[in-house]
């Protein structure tokens, strides 16, 4: 692909899309599988460890109400950070920096290997993860036409959640069956825990090292990820300058009919995705008897219906119908109190399932709508910052509410019930909203 060395404007001045001819960027550039492959294999890569970092806290006897914090700490970075990777992703080529924020992940699972607290450890994977989003989604936009944003969001999208079904399904694989008491399995712990490698004394060691190896084949793959030859203007990195802009950057996009309408959806259903995640796997042992690793099964039914329903979206719903999916915003509050008041595997699974199918088709018109808002308004980093911004306080919020909750003992079924009502009446308000806009 022709290299291209357009200067889009900052994120400061005055918004305008910048007239590209069409023929500049095919419809699905050269290179740009490479790229889904690399995410694949980092955000797999993230999830197994999620599963098998939940096992380790298990192992060393914590506290249940520590493993949400586990996906609180990881998605702090991007809150904290937010106002700073948005500017680091448009000062330098994006494919290099998912090349080194994958590198910032080995280095926490590394840490993690040598005895960091699982906590620590996993907020340093968080700290790549942070950054390498902004880049890949950005990446998206200055490779693909805004006519094409929807069919290349379902690409992404069904690579993110295909990943983390695989990792899911993966992390539960090495945590229950990797462990056979076999001599090889046996030899390999002996040898991975010998003082003289300073690494930590855990039976999940091997399963790490499979993780790290995964990391690595993502960065091998990131070679192939081309640079768009977009450039952008420079800009002040003082972190003042950066905090102002930050904050102009959130007033274009949320006073912008649909920027604003795309953030809130985006953010209501991120927030609510990560907290369903680990909400599952408690209802999954509460009311089904299920241990960790067959728990992680349902979350692939789950993700299972988002690959079926991101799929279908990208085929069949363009850019300008985007804002017609909100109704499926109530249906999927309303579906998640359903799954909690059932007591079989058999009944859950098509309830999951179309959890799942639901969640796709609402969320991957909406991420592509606010991709083109942003970046017609700011610039591909510095709209998905805002975004990732958003998003991710949502999970820090939903996630410390449910985190508490469980601390203090309520029941699983009713804080499914709670926050499933709490989305539904969410998605309908934002419904009479645009439709008072309009």
């Amino acid at each position: 692909m022709a290299q291209r060395a357009w200067r889009h404007q900052d994120c400061d001045q005055t918004p305008g899309e910048p007239a590209l001819p069409a023929a500049a960027r095919p419809r699905l550039p050269r290179g740009f599988h490479a790229l889904i492959g690399t995410q694949f294999l980092s955000s797999l890569a993230d999830n197994a460890l999620l599963i098998v970092t939940i096992a380790l806290l298990i192992e060393r006897g914590e506290a249940p109400w520590l493993a949400p914090l586990l996906k609180f700490g990881f998605t702090l970075a991007y809150v904290l950070l937010a106002p700073f990777i948005g500017a680091l992703a448009d000062a330098v080529p994006k494919h290099r920096l998912m090349r080194w924020m994958n590198a910032l992940k080995m280095l926490g699972l590394l840490a993690l290997m040598l005895g960091l607290h699982p906590v620590a450890a996993f907020a340093i994977v968080g700290l790549g993860a942070a950054a390498y989003a902004p880049a890949k989604y950005g990446l998206l936009t200055e490779l693909v036409r805004p006519q094409a944003l929807v069919a290349a969001n379902g690409w992404l999208e069904v690579s993110v959640v295909g990943a983390a079904l695989a990792g899911a399904v993966l992390g539960g694989l090495l945590v229950a069956l990797f462990w056979l008491d076999s001599a090889l399995s046996m030899g390999l712990m002996a040898a991975l825990s010998d003082p003289a490698l300073l690494l930590a004394a855990t039976r999940y060691l091997p399963s790490l090292l499979l993780i790290l190896g995964l990391y690595a084949a993502a960065s091998a793959l990131n070679l192939r990820v081309p640079d768009s030859g977009v450039r952008y203007a420079r800009r002040s990195f003082h972190p003042l300058a950066l905090l102002r802009g930050f904050a102009v950057q959130q007033r274009t996009l949320w006073r912008d009919a649909e920027g604003g309408l795309s953030l809130a959806v985006t953010t209501v259903f991120w927030g609510l995705g990560a907290t369903l995640q680990f909400a599952v796997l408690r209802w999954a042992e509460d009311r089904l008897g299920l241990p960790l690793a067959e728990a992680t099964l349902l979350q692939v039914a789950v993700a299972v219906g988002v690959v079926l329903g991101a799929s279908a979206a990208g085929r069949w719903v363009p850019l300008s119908q985007a804002r017609r999916m909100l109704g499926f915003g109530v249906a999927l509050g309303l579906l998640i109190p359903l799954i909690g008041l059932t007591h079989s595997v058999a009944a859950s699974l098509p309830l999951l399932v179309l959890v799942g199918a639901v969640g796709g088709l609402l969320v991957v018109p909406m991420n592509a709508l606010l991709q083109h808002r942003g970046h017609v308004l700011l610039s591909a980093g510095c709209s998905i910052a805002v975004q990732g911004f958003y998003e991710n306080a949502s999970v820090l919020a939903m996630l410390a509410v449910y985190a508490l909750l469980l601390r203090e003992g309520v029941s699983i079924v009713l804080l499914m019930s709670g926050f499933g009502g709490a989305i539904a009446l969410g998605m309908a308000g934002l419904m009479w909203r645009q439709r008072q806009t309009r």
